[in-house]
């Protein structure tokens, strides 16, 4: 027998996203209560769903529900497909220039929103570099104590304990111990390099007012949903211990 999916890696790849993409839409149509799902069928069935459904909002493939669980039955049936092969290659090479597309545009998004970024993030150490207490080292990181440790200062080697709140130029803050209420152990190079400059400057029982360049952060890649692209960082760190355990 032809097989039907005769196309190239690089399609069929795409293939199983389009099937992935598809299985969740299909199930979200009403949902279903763990009761309902009896015998270990119903659950296999739903687990691949819902697992190769969820492709489809990471991919933004856009489909018919109604006409993917047609499709589904014809090929349990073992009813022939209704496009030929030729047609699923063309239709795929489609979807696939489409989705090329769609990820351009993203890139270029990505680009403005990293220009701009950049440039918030440069006019504000320009214009902090003189204000009261503000200090700026030589990689452009700059610092600010509040209050002056007099304890150890950590070593390349040290493993710290600190308390610490990040929030960007806007004031929205992105993670926090204080919040979470326990505070944070971690390798003084563990961490982006502005952090680490900082630990290596601070005596245990400071705490510092630190504004960090994207340089010294996480650069042009950002950091999961809240920092952006070249995002300019502000951290209140409390160094608890240089040489925690």
């Amino acid at each position: 027998m032809t097989n039907l999916f005769q196309a190239s890696r690089q399609v069929r790849k795409l293939m199983l996203t389009t099937v992935a993409s598809t299985a969740l839409l299909a199930g979200s149509v009403q949902l279903m209560a763990a009761e309902e799902l009896k015998t270990l069928t119903d659950r296999v069935s739903y687990i691949f769903g819902y697992n190769l459904g969820s492709r489809l909002i990471q991919d933004g493939v856009d489909v018919d529900t109604e006409v993917f669980a047609e499709a589904m039955k014809a090929a349990r049936e073992g009813k022939a497909p209704a496009l030929t092969q030729v047609e699923i290659q063309q239709t795929m090479a489609a979807l696939q220039q489409l989705q090329q597309a769609k990820q351009a545009e993203v890139v270029e998004a990505q680009k403005v929103v990293a220009a701009a970024n950049l440039k918030e993030g440069e006019s504000f150490l320009a214009g902090n570099a003189s204000k009261a207490g503000v200090k700026t080292t030589d990689s452009g990181l700059q610092y600010k104590v509040l209050t002056a440790g007099k304890g150890p200062k950590p070593t390349q080697d040290s493993k710290v304990s600190v308390h610490y709140k990040g929030t960007l130029l806007d004031g929205t803050e992105f993670d926090s111990s204080y919040r979470r209420g326990q505070p944070a152990t971690f390798g003084v190079t563990q961490v982006i390099p502005g952090w680490t400059e900082s630990l290596l400057m601070m005596e245990e029982g400071s705490k510092w007012e630190v504004y960090i360049p994207s340089k010294l952060a996480y650069g042009v890649g950002g950091s999961g949903a809240q920092i952006g692209p070249n995002s300019t960082l502000v951290f209140e760190i409390e160094l608890l211990s240089a040489n925690a355990e």
